[in-house]
């Protein structure tokens, strides 16, 4: 993957927010999509990629007739609004092949705002924190992994919202995004 080099000097003049970027895959290499879409978000503008959570396998939320995903965490700070953000994020997916056939189904890649500083937003393109954050395992146990103090606005610790799920419904791979290389990432070029 090439990436886009900023200057140390222009990133600082930047306002950079911490940022949490959930990451799923359940279709043609799970595995590899969400180890590819990390590195394609250290490629994003205004953005600096500071780490990622250890890989997850879960059932899926929604039609049980399709394979299990595999989720991921990203933190990263970025200078770019939520709405550039997701734009870009929508870009990666489609650069993946993402096609929305039906809600909840299977895809090649997920990217969702998950947290952005303490900003809560409600509008038809984008809520933050994302949607049933609190609820979904698959989310706040790769978060714990990367942000155990972190504090969600309107929810609380993920610390107290880990407490409350079942770690049943998920399991930790023996793979690190950090442990994995490989993988085309030629999307911007």
């Amino acid at each position: 993957m090439q990436l886009r080099i900023t200057e140390m000097s222009e990133r600082n003049s930047l306002q950079m927010t911490d940022t949490y970027i959930g990451i799923g895959s359940n279709l043609d290499d799970p595995c590899r999509h969400v180890l590819t879409a990390n590195q394609h978000l250290a490629a994003l503008t205004g953005t600096q990629w500071i780490r990622s959570s250890s890989l997850y396998a879960s059932s899926p939320m929604g039609p049980q007739d399709q394979p299990d995903y595999i989720n991921a965490v990203a933190m990263v700070k970025t200078a770019l609004t939520p709405h550039q953000l997701l734009t870009e994020l929508q870009a990666i997916e489609h650069y993946h092949g993402r096609e929305r056939k039906r809600h909840w189904g299977e895809r090649t890649l997920d990217l969702d705002i998950l947290v952005y500083g303490d900003l809560r937003i409600v509008s038809e393109q984008l809520t933050i924190p994302h949607v049933g954050i609190g609820q979904r395992a698959f989310v706040i146990f790769p978060l714990y992994d990367i942000a155990p103090t972190l504090h969600i606005a309107g929810l609380g610790s993920v610390q107290h919202l880990k407490n409350r799920l079942q770690e049943s419904s998920i399991r930790k791979l023996p793979i690190t995004i950090s442990s994995c290389s490989g993988g085309e990432s030629n999307w911007r070029q």
